[in-house]
């Protein structure tokens, strides 16, 4: 049996792999020199402005106040503060655009494949109209013309003395701490991980029986008699803070201003267009045979569609939806062109402009916006590795 010929690879030019890792040697090299001319040029130049570099000034009084703040501050806190006041309204401005766009798109995919020919239509007008209307006009008409076209505080709309809307903002009660607040969070934290386990059991029940039992009956139940027995034994779970009347405007409860309900009534609904139209996409995507299955054996249409349809197409849609989500992340910071305290509007912009520290505030506004996202696609991807199909 004849041995294969060995071929010696000379170290020359002439080698395919020796110039591929000599290119890359280069451009590694190159890539290095650009960045460090980069920093050295921008060094020289800030100490010939007399800036110095470094992260002390976060220690330094702000001096300027903040309208919205779901932590305490006073204009007398340190710029490491009003950072923590832009990243939790940025969290914040996220949060509830992302809980509003997924439920507000889910429902409009939905109806976007309806048997009611009125109900498709409408859905196709509102996805076609708010998905091509950019967002920051958007922003704008909800700011300019709806929300600061509202009447004064001594003409707000009331709603049972206890919720009041005008041109600055909207007011609701809030809760705050009681004796029973704790008894009340442990009892509720019950409930919900007896409704999980029941979910999951009753789940494991169906796979192996095929009989299909309630979870939500039992679960609502759990859900309201826990705290109820909670409130009982150990009084109330919260005092409200309702706002009140006083001058010139409300005091107490909490505000939801101007400049966030617009952001969150904008990136909504213009984020919502998108995901209705990954939900329909999703939905489409699982096979006709599917359905028509899960009809043979009987099933409602609702029970088809949350057992067999959604199951399915969650595969499909949790990509695009990540992207979506990512999307109002970003498009959040949009938020400092009506005066939003978001990281750019305070951090990237107030501070910048007191301190004349850009590097070290638009390094630390990215490393905000970067880290985000990575955790809402750490957290999709876990997800999407969960519900993937297992080969057998």
């Amino acid at each position: 049996m004849s041995q294969r010929p060995t071929v010696k690879r000379d170290f020359s030019f002439g080698n395919p792999t020796v110039r591929a890792w000599l290119y890359q040697i280069v451009a590694i090299v190159a890539v290095f020199a650009v960045v460090g001319y980069l920093i050295h040029n921008t060094v020289i130049n800030l100490a010939n402005r007399g800036i110095t570099s470094g992260f002390g000034f976060l220690e330094r009084g702000a001096g300027f106040g903040i309208v919205q703040h779901l932590i305490d501050y006073t204009e007398g806190d340190t710029y490491a503060r009003v950072f923590l006041v832009g990243l939790t309204n940025t969290l914040l401005v996220s949060a509830l655009c992302i809980v509003f766009a997924s439920i507000l798109g889910f429902f409009i995919g939905l109806a976007r494949l309806s048997d009611n020919w009125l109900l498709r239509r409408l859905s196709t007008i509102y996805i076609e109209t708010f998905r091509n209307i950019p967002p920051l006009l958007q922003i704008f008409f909800w700011y300019f013309a709806v929300l600061r076209n509202l009447p004064g505080p001594r003409e707000a709309l009331s709603a049972f003395d206890l919720a009041f809307v005008s041109n600055r903002g909207l007011y609701i009660p809030w809760p705050t701490y009681a004796p029973g607040s704790w008894p009340f969070v442990i009892a509720l934290a019950l409930a919900i991980a007896g409704s999980i386990g029941l979910r999951h059991y009753n789940r494991q029940h169906q796979l192996k029986t095929g009989q299909l039992r309630r979870t939500w009956p039992t679960a609502a139940a759990m859900i309201i008699v826990f705290p109820l027995i909670a409130h009982t034994l150990f009084g109330a779970a919260t005092h409200w803070d309702v706002p009140q009347l006083r001058g010139f405007n409300f005091r107490g409860g909490f505000v939801m201003i101007p400049e966030l309900a617009s952001l969150t009534l904008a990136l909504s609904i213009y984020t919502s267009s998108f995901i209705a139209e990954v939900i329909r996409s999703g939905i489409q995507s699982v096979p006709h045979g599917q359905s028509e299955a899960a009809r043979s054996l009987g099933l409602p249409n609702p029970v088809t569609m949350r057992q067999v349809i959604i199951p399915q197409a969650m595969r499909v849609i949790i990509p695009p939806l990540t992207s979506q989500y990512l999307n109002i992340v970003k498009n959040s910071s949009l938020a400092a062109a009506i005066g939003y305290p978001d990281m750019v509007s305070l951090f990237a912009g107030t501070v910048l402009n007191q301190t004349g520290q850009a590097i070290e505030t638009i390094a630390i506004t990215m490393a905000v916006y970067l880290i985000i996202s990575l955790v809402i696609s750490l957290l999709m991807n876990i997800y999407n590795r969960k519900i993937a199909l297992v080969e057998r």
